[in-house]
């Protein structure tokens, strides 16, 4: 038989199992799928076939989202048969999981050729592990992170730029909160915190997500940034304008900000912008009572968030802020918290920056090892989750295998643990009182030995009288026993 005849013959064996079950080459195109997988899908084979899939778990259009959910994890293609789950969005959307068994497929000269994928019913269960330990440890943990940045994009889509908020920590569940918060009407938003932070997706978050609570207004919005100058722009508003107070020259921030102002008069009836007044604490002395009474005559399709380094209470104390527009620009405040002051949050935001690298269609890793997860964890990040997106993409092209190893991983990381595992202990205090009383008690109990316990010989021998012996026994506690019958 033919190597074509018994590909056709393995298809149509594949076609007749009741399970759903599709195959992907080498470079993680859809190339088969059977009835019961398009059924289970709710799709026609047409809408799989022929389409790449990547393994993250980012926002894409439907179709695109629809091919990547159905992803094996990288090491299937390396010949490593393993166990993990796949999804579906259902009409209603709600996220459906189910276990599904990855099989690697070998050609000629032991070289993999694609991957098979057997949907099963249910879901994942601890029995479905590598028999290696180390391997399931890694394994485990990266597919607990890839799940559970899907499924959290899944509860936020409608939620829009809030997905890339991700992260467990109290603080950051109030964050999120306090979006949802601002989205529900349109004072003037704060937002606090490091540059790298992330302070900019706060804020496309609450202009995604006004548009939200707002469709009256919001519904011929983009959404997307666009130029304050361009008159040719087909929907020139519903816009989201940052502009950089500590960048551009105060005449042209002014008129930028008064250009959109006016173009925003104009329509009142179209779609909220958002003008993002970007570390608003180093705005010019000059223009700040422009922007004051500006303030004052702000159109109602308009809202202002700003990002700052700190309170601007705290900036109005030193003089570098007029006191009346810091309170104008604070109405609601979301502080963001250092990176290193929310550690729990970093093997999300790993392996979220991880997948967007695999959203660009080349290399495709499963993760980070346990150990180098351990280093960025322990690292400070001085420079916020900006950095760590940074090391995440050198160490994405530094890696060889299907996952982040601690030798793919910059030097100062690797320092960092060092750093942390021989750090100086600091010198443990001293109490000299205990420490003197231990070392007379020591004194009297070898004298009390070579006296064979006679105190009167021991007081002779520590120079001091019999009844001052006993008293200093009884002061630091030891057995005073009873009193010698000689002298």
């Amino acid at each position: 038989m033919s190597g074509r005849t018994s590909s056709h013959e393995l298809l149509r064996l594949f076609a007749e199992v009741s399970e759903p079950l599709y195959l992907l080459d080498e470079q993680r195109r859809i190339v088969f799928a059977n009835q019961a997988a398009c059924d289970w899908l709710e799709v026609v084979a047409g809408d799989v076939l022929g389409r790449v899939c990547r393994y993250q778990s980012g926002d894409a259009n439907p179709p695109a989202a629809l091919v990547d959910s159905l992803c094996p994890p990288p090491e299937a293609f390396h010949g490593q048969k393993s166990t993990g789950t796949i999804c579906r969005q259902t009409v209603a959307g709600r996220l459906e999981q189910r276990r599904a068994d990855f099989i690697p497929l070998a050609g000629e000269g032991e070289r993999w050729v694609g991957v098979l994928v057997i949907v099963r019913d249910g879901a994942l269960s601890t029995d479905d592990q590598s028999s290696d330990e180390v391997q399931q440890r890694d394994g485990h943990e990266s597919r607990r992170l890839h799940d559970s940045i899907r499924r959290f994009r899944s509860e936020t889509a409608r939620w829009h730029h809030a997905e890339r908020l991700v992260g467990q920590s109290p603080a950051m569940v109030r964050v999120r909160e306090q979006i949802k918060l601002a989205s529900s009407g349109k004072g003037t938003v704060l937002i606090v915190g490091s540059p790298g932070i992330g302070r900019q997706h706060v804020a496309r978050a609450i202009h995604a997500a006004t548009a939200q609570q707002h469709p009256n207004l919001c519904d011929q919005g983009t959404g997307q940034d666009e130029s304050v100058t361009d008159s040719k722009a087909e929907n020139p508003l519903g816009a989201f304008v940052p502009v950089s107070c500590s960048v551009l020259p105060p005449e042209l921030l002014w008129s930028t900000v008064a250009a959109l102002s006016n173009r925003c008069r104009r329509a009142l009836s179209g779609p909220v912008s958002t003008l993002l007044l970007a570390d608003v604490d180093q705005l010019a002395p000059e223009i700040q009572p422009e922007f004051n009474r500006w303030f004052a005559e702000v159109p109602p399709n308009l809202r202002v968030i700003s990002t700052s380094r700190e309170l601007l209470e705290s900036v109005s104390e030193r003089g570098n802020l007029r006191a009346d527009l810091a309170q104008r620009l604070s109405t609601l405040v979301i502080q963001l918290p250092p990176l290193a002051d929310r550690r729990e949050d970093i093997p999300l935001l790993a392996q979220m920056f991880l997948e967007d690298l695999n959203a660009q269609g080349g290399k495709q890793l499963r993760g980070f090892k346990l150990e180098a997860m351990d280093r960025l964890v322990l690292y400070d990040w001085p420079r916020q989750a900006d950095e760590l997106a940074t090391i995440t993409r050198q160490a994405f092209a530094q890696a060889e295998g299907f996952e982040i190893t601690p030798g793919d991983l910059p030097k100062q990381l690797r320092l960092a643990a060092e750093a942390v595992r021989f750090s100086r202990q600091s010198p443990e205090s001293i109490d000299l009182e205990k420490f003197m009383a231990r070392v007379e008690s020591e004194l009297i109990d070898r004298a009390l030995r070579q006296a064979k316990g006679n105190k009167s010989q021991a007081a002779r021998l520590l120079g001091m009288t019999r009844p001052r012996l006993y008293r200093r026994m009884e002061q630091l506690g030891l057995d005073v026993g009873e009193e010698d019958a000689s002298p």
